[in-house]
């Protein structure tokens, strides 16, 4: 009788998108996600603070 941790399966990988893949896919929506959300704001920010130094 055969074991489920002995048994030898052939990977095959062409089917299924890789977990990496799907890491950077939604990473970079979440990036541009809070972009949209925050970015004016953070341009505001930095204006501000350049404008402060500047003088």
């Amino acid at each position: 009788m055969k074991k489920w941790w002995n048994s030898v399966r052939p990977r095959d990988e062409r089917g299924d998108v890789p977990g990496w893949v799907l890491i950077t896919v939604m990473s970079a929506g979440l990036v541009a996600a809070l972009w949209a959300v925050a970015g004016p704001a953070l341009s505001q920010m930095l204006r501000q603070a350049l404008a402060s130094v500047g003088g």
